[in-house]
């Protein structure tokens, strides 16, 4: 079941932030890390409505954030469509015992068809350039790679920033 995050959820899906930075820390992947996501960006995204969680059988595996928020550091993109009615997907995070069983895609079909149902006309996201299975992950979903930004208290590294625009 996907349903909007509550505070209940709030250190259940901080702890699913834990471990997968964890696992792509040992993979040399250091998109995220003890300071990002934080408890309070967590908490913010739940108050404001804008994170989901899968759960099954009771336990929730993982999150993802989406909003219509633009971060001003995305204003150095060429985007596809215009600044007007579009959504962010942010922290797309499943708990690595159930990684590879399509909970991800389970998340991103739901927030595109959320989407889609409404005048939204792209999503807009950014990777880690250094995480080759995420840039694989939204490129077959579609997702065109656009160019690149820098978030410097995570890494050095860009983050590259992609945008799908919807079918209607």
């Amino acid at each position: 079941m996907i349903r909007k995050a509550t505070q209940k959820d709030l250190i259940r899906v901080k702890k699913i932030t834990e471990v997968c930075a964890e696992k792509m820390i040992k993979q040399n992947i250091y998109q995220w890390n003890k300071y990002y996501p934080s408890l309070h960006v967590l908490e913010k995204d739940i108050q404001e409505e804008n994170l989901l969680v899968i759960e099954i059988k009771g336990t929730v595996w993982g999150c993802i954030m989406f909003s219509e928020e633009k971060d001003p550091v995305y204003n150095t993109i060429d985007w596809l469509t215009p600044d007007n009615s579009n959504i962010y997907v942010h922290r797309l995070a499943i708990h690595p015992n159930k990684q590879g069983q399509g909970f991800g895609f389970r998340l991103m079909d739901f927030v595109e068809k959320q989407a889609a149902n409404t005048q939204i006309e792209s999503i807009r996201l950014d990777t880690f350039s250094q995480n080759p299975k995420n840039i694989k992950f939204y490129s077959k979903r579609g997702y065109k790679q656009l160019g690149d930004v820098y978030f410097v208290n995570q890494s050095p590294f860009p983050f590259h920033c992609f945008e799908k625009v919807l079918e209607r």
